[in-house]
């Protein structure tokens, strides 16, 4: 390069996944064939109805220019009567609700519209990377508070109130849990609620999961009491609708921040492709029958998933939320990055390994459900000849 790169950068890597599938896809041109049970993508379709939708606006020919940086109004009304039925809330659709391409951008557009050099964020330890990295490159302050097992992977409020709350801006939390497939405790985040109040500082819960394998009815932190005051909501039609690559997600919270946010939203895109949002708008019409056999396909392929961690010997709680089984490998192991390096080289398996979540996710592994129920039989066969040739 002939001039160097940001200083910002110097504390941001490459996204981890970004690098092993280029490994991977490296390993499958030598003829490797790798099993992929890393990523979160959804392998399974929209419904037939989404996907028409966005066929019919597509042949349309006035449906290509330019659309509003908010969204459409009946977009917009779409994602609040879908949020009333699912999560008992009630935003306004006009000035409470902003549409995203896909959630990950708003991570990058709360953190813009308030972060300033230095000042500190909270960070789930473990926790979805881009948190952090976002932090990072707005050359914030991070300090992580830590989930444990042993409080089954909830906020534990005592630690969190021997930080110097005063100090922090943002927190970032994350419910129903990933990587860990932990549930909300609502008497922790109502009392979070009010820490927030007293030191004034913004709680973002990212909320993409709470329809996939989930016994409880979905949650959302707008269901507590005064959270609209100190708190705002990302979720998306990624993972619950097999979206992924459509990218479209939406923020929710007080008007004051929303309109905060769209100054820098404002500046970065110039819009949702119509298609999009008429396609949305039937996905969040898809029947509860819908959801109900996703969920049985997902948990058909959960139950394979354990059976490859019964092998490995991974502890795991099986009731956990969303589309990952999170896993504590043994004791005896020495060393997880060694342990999942040789399921993927020699078994041809790639499962995720917990550290890139963060230091307490040292000792985890992770793996996906987004793999057909014959290709995770396959993975498991070959992890059986693995531990078969380990034992001779």
């Amino acid at each position: 390069m002939i001039i160097p790169a940001a200083e910002r950068l110097q504390q941001v890597e490459e996204y981890y996944f970004s690098k092993k599938l280029k490994e991977i896809r490296s390993l499958n041109a030598q003829g490797k064939d790798i099993i992929n049970l890393g990523i979160g993508s959804p392998d399974l379709p929209p419904s037939k109805e989404t996907v028409e939708a966005l066929l019919k606006t597509a042949n349309d020919s006035s449906s290509h220019g330019y659309q509003s940086y908010t969204g459409t109004p009946e977009f917009r009304g779409a994602i609040s009567k879908w949020l009333t039925k699912n999560y008992l809330i009630d935003l306004n659709p006009s000035d409470e609700i902003l549409p995203l391409m896909g959630s990950k951008e708003g991570i990058m557009h709360i953190s813009m519209a308030f972060l300033n050099k230095g000042d500190k964020v909270l960070v789930p330890n473990p926790g979805y990377p881009t948190y952090s990295s976002v932090s990072n490159l707005l050359q914030a302050s991070i300090e992580h508070y830590e989930l444990d097992e042993q409080n089954g992977w909830n906020i534990d409020l005592q630690q969190l109130k021997k930080l110097d709350l005063d100090a922090v801006k943002l927190m970032w939390t994350n419910f129903p849990n990933m990587p860990t497939g932990a549930e909300a405790d609502d008497e922790v985040l109502q009392e979070l609620i009010a820490l927030a109040r007293k030191h004034k500082f913004l709680i973002i819960n990212d909320n993409p999961y709470s329809l996939i394998l989930n016994k409880k009815n979905p949650f959302s932190i707008f269901q507590l009491s005064g959270a609209k005051e100190v708190c705002l909501e990302l979720n998306s039609l990624s993972k619950s609708h097999n979206m992924a690559g459509w990218r479209v997600g939406w923020l929710t919270g007080k008007n004051d921040y929303i309109s905060t946010i769209l100054k820098v939203k404002s500046n970065m895109d110039s819009g949702m492709f119509l298609g999009l949002q008429k396609a949305s708008i039937k996905a969040f019409e898809n029947t509860s029958e819908w959801h109900d056999n996703q969920n049985v396909i997902y948990q058909e392929r959960k139950d394979l998933i354990t059976e490859i961690y019964d092998l490995l010997g991974v502890s795991y709680n099986a009731k956990g939320s969303g589309m990952f089984v999170w896993g504590k490998v043994a004791d005896e192991v020495a060393d997880v990055k060694s342990f999942v390096d040789e399921i993927l080289y020699e078994a041809n398996v790639f499962i995720t390994p917990g550290f890139i979540f963060g230091s307490k996710g040292d000792r985890y592994i992770r793996a996906s459900l987004c793999a057909k129920k014959e290709t995770i039989q396959i993975a498991l066969e070959r992890i059986k000849v693995l531990k078969s040739k380990t034992r001779s």
